[in-house]
């Protein structure tokens, strides 16, 4: 029976669909204007277990995740670069795409752009102004009237003045409150033509909390099941969907909120400022250069974030991504030792093992992914102790719900090919022929070279020497 933790009750529920085998979720994506960092690399991947996990279960899930092109920041950024937004956006969203797919997130049924979504949010504004909700200020931006939704904070379980004191914005006379947030941007004269669109409220683009709004009612309807996103999209995005969507239906937005933890780099919050800033194609070319390929760096890169629970506070560290180096060897070490039996990928499960059963019981519990690769590692020592190919072949079913264990164990405890594999190997020659000519100081010597380069020779019986990276 599957429990998620639900922030907006603030405890862990089961998990009960609408309209269950189907599941609805919406997570809110990327604001395309530059690279993909590890903060998004962490809420993606969050996510992309939690939609991995859902089907495994056997849910038919849409998922939902959309892309913001249309943003001051996004406007900033094309300015700046004297492009057009949707060339910016174009290619930005080429790079999203092709460093998510290097670490194994899986793309999501529905990826919508609120430039496609206008019509809607316009629709949506309409609705909550008959209702009482929007009014124009005389600055031209349609606001939302905070005080007029009386769930307002409900989410982030703060009243109207708790929040209103917590505000660190400037005070906007064109406002009726301070809290009130806008729904529709009036253009300014600066701004490039196509940063704007015509509306019964005058020329002006949407703004950022009314696309969600109207892209998950469009696409899943009213109400869902899952609403999920990082940890600091609590308050005020989310809280402000749930103010429009709820305030315009009168109907629940989202059954079940679900947040991840933000993510540090060495127990600091991750800033430009700070010098800890890392996007996720600077971290794969830097852990490819040290682990010995690119693939391989990816990899090792997702079990890291996996193996973290979704909700905790998240540390990015050089020592500990090597510490998920040597974790994810010693699994794909279990698997080269004891080759698994195949299995076709749409295989069932074998839950009633006692490690698979565990393996389920984690993750039923608010995809407790730390749990579940616990037992993962006592399904390997399990290969390790009985040498079992149809164990070998349930941790990599296991590992798949994960979106790890999948390629090559000998390829990956080599790393690379190429010049330094052709390199090894030749040492590895030398040393064959130092032992055959009685020259066992020599052969000790090149050992020794390899594995001061992390490199760790196997002699196996007939006289074949494989090696890995340490």
């Amino acid at each position: 029976m599957l429990q998620v933790y639900n922030t907006l009750s603030r405890k862990k529920e089961v998990f009960t669909p609408i309209a269950a085998p189907k599941v609805g979720m919406y997570v809110c994506g990327m604001t395309i204007y530059d690279f993909c960092h590890m903060g998004h690399a962490r809420m993606m991947m969050a996510f992309d277990v939690i939609a991995r996990w859902l089907r495994s279960s056997g849910y038919d899930v849409t998922f939902v995740r959309n892309i913001t092109d249309i943003d001051d920041k996004i406007i900033r950024r094309a300015v700046e670069n004297g492009e057009s937004i949707r060339c910016l956006t174009e290619r930005m969203t080429a790079a999203m795409h092709e460093d998510l797919a290097a670490i194994g997130v899986l793309p999501p049924d529905h990826e919508p752009r609120a430039t496609e979504y206008v019509p809607q949010m316009l629709n949506l504004i309409g609705r909550l102004r008959e209702k009482g909700l929007a009014y124009q200020a005389a600055d031209g931006d349609m606001n939302y009237a905070v005080r007029q939704f009386a769930g307002y904070g409900k989410l982030s379980g703060k009243s109207l003045d708790e929040l209103r004191a917590g505000e660190r914005i400037a005070v906007d006379s064109s406002k009726t409150d301070p809290l009130d947030f806008v729904l529709w941007k009036a253009a300014k004269p600066t701004e490039p033509a196509d940063a704007k669109w015509d509306s019964p409220y005058g020329a002006g683009r949407p703004g950022w909390h009314i696309e969600c709004s109207a892209m998950s009612s469009a696409l899943l309807g009213e109400t869902f099941d899952i609403h999920g996103g990082g940890s600091d999209l609590q308050f005020p995005h989310h809280e402000n969907e749930i103010a429009q969507s709820e305030g315009a239906s009168g109907k629940p937005l989202a059954n079940y909120w679900l947040h991840n933890g933000f993510l540090n780099v060495d127990g600091e919050k991750m800033s430009k400022s700070l010098g800890n800033f890392f996007t996720i194609r600077d971290v794969l070319k830097a852990l490819g250069e040290e682990f010995g390929g690119r693939e391989k760096a990816a990899e090792v890169l997702r079990y890291f974030l996996v193996r973290t629970h979704y909700r905790s506070p998240f540390n990015y560290s050089d020592t500990h991504v090597r510490d998920a180096l040597a974790a994810l060897t010693r699994l794909y070490t279990a698997l080269k030792n004891t080759p698994p039996a195949e299995v076709a990928s749409t295989a069932a499960i074998d839950w009633s093992h006692p490690q698979a059963a565990a393996f389920k019981a984690a993750m039923d519990d608010d995809f407790n992914t730390p749990d579940a690769i616990a037992a993962l590692f006592e399904l390997a020592s399990e290969v390790n102790r009985t040498q079992s190919a149809a164990t070998a072949g349930l941790l990599k079913q296991l590992g798949a719900v994960l979106g790890i264990l999948q390629g090559d164990p000998v390829a990956f405890l080599k790393g690379a090919a190429g010049d330094d594999a052709a390199r090894i190997e030749d040492l590895i020659a030398r040393r064959a022929a130092a032992k055959k000519g009685k020259q066992f100081a020599e052969a000790d010597r090149i050992r020794a070279e390899l594995l001061a380069q992390g490199i760790v020779l196997e002699d196996k019986p007939g006289g074949a020497t494989e090696w890995r990276r340490a």
